[in-house]
């Protein structure tokens, strides 16, 4: 287990050098002149000028790509040439927010996502399972940002005739009026860590509608494939074999088919798992939570070329964690897996 976790590692360093590679050649390649990005279109050429020589981007290319490579070599990611600020702190202040965002969102999809496929894959045909699959299509064809925008006035800010329902906060991490002390960003850990119970209850408030948002797609995702596997391994000779001995259906289920059913499925929660944490621009954006996902979308309009190489390179390295991850759990659901 262990040579085949540091293999894996071993094997993400060309990878990661592969794709600063391409980024550095992609970010090049982008229309538009940062410094001009930056600056507003009234800057004058000396300003520009000034911008340019500052960080670099009057250089050859080769010379650029060459600083950038011994900068990574050293650790260093560089700074934001918009706010000035260091590349890897300004990733660790936001990633805690994301991740908060991410867990909530992908808790919603699997506890209602595989128990609502099971149920579908095991009335195939009957009501549950048309209302399963007509709800995971709508949960892919409707934009995110436009459920978080109906999820924001129904619950946040309120319908006429309907203002009970607004309960909920409608943006950012925490209420600016709460005290509390912040040790890991992670705002619910940091508010049960100090006690402070109030300060993690708001947390959680502002996580909630953010949370359905992001959460729509990956619930409609794993309910689809739950269905689709818990169906197929319901077909299999050995659960009519199962049945046929007289086992109790809570063993079955649990036993034969969940364990059977799960692998598919893990793998779609943990590619999931990856792009939720790879930040979610437009739910961030809709309720302006500090995340690195609306991070990025600054970053984007102003060709912020040291954030954006510096965070997807970041996200890569979620991505390949991930997937380790879910390789690991391979074993502990397939033992056969566990010895390859």
């Amino acid at each position: 287990m262990l040579r085949f976790v540091v293999r894996r590692l071993l094997l993400l360093v060309p990878v990661l050098v592969g794709l600063s590679v391409l980024l550095f050649a992609w970010l090049r390649a982008l229309p538009g002149d940062p410094a001009r990005a930056l600056l507003g279109d009234k800057a004058t050429p000396e300003a520009i000028a000034r911008l340019n020589a500052q960080y670099g981007f009057d250089q050859p290319l080769i010379v650029q790509f060459f600083t950038y490579v011994g900068q990574l070599a050293q650790g260093n990611f560089g700074a934001s040439a918009r706010t000035g600020e260091p590349v890897l702190q300004t990733f660790l202040d936001r990633f805690p927010a994301t991740v908060e965002l991410a867990l909530v969102a992908l808790l919603f999809a699997i506890v209602v996502g595989v128990p609502l496929g099971y149920f579908a894959a095991k009335r195939a045909g009957g009501v549950l399972d048309l209302f399963a699959v007509g709800s995971s299509l709508l949960g892919v064809v409707i934009p995110v940002f436009v459920l978080a925008y109906l999820l924001k006035i129904v619950f946040a800010i309120g319908l006429p005739g309907l203002e009970f329902l607004a309960i909920l906060p409608s943006s950012g991490r925490q209420d600016v009026r709460m005290f509390a002390t912040h040790i890991t960003d992670f705002y619910i850990l940091d508010g049960l860590m100090t006690r402070e119970f109030d300060a993690a209850w708001d947390a959680f408030k502002h996580l909630i509608l953010p949370g359905l948002a992001l959460g729509s797609i990956p619930l409609a995702s794993i309910t689809r494939m739950t269905r689709a596997s818990v169906l197929e391994v319901l077909n299999e000779d050995y659960i009519r074999t199962a049945n046929a001995k007289g086992l109790s259906q809570t063993l079955i289920t649990w036993r034969h088919v969940m364990k059977n059913a799960m692998l598919p499925v893990i793998t779609t929660i943990g590619l999931l798992t990856g792009q939720l944490l790879s930040g979610a621009v437009l739910t961030e954006s809709v309720f302006a939570f500090n995340g690195i996902g609306s991070y990025l979308f600054e970053a984007i309009s102003t060709l912020d070329y040291a954030v954006l190489q510096g965070f997807i390179l970041f996200i890569a390295i979620v991505f390949a964690l991930v997937n380790l991850i879910v390789d690991l759990l391979y074993g502990v659901f397939d033992p056969r897996m566990r010895v390859q």
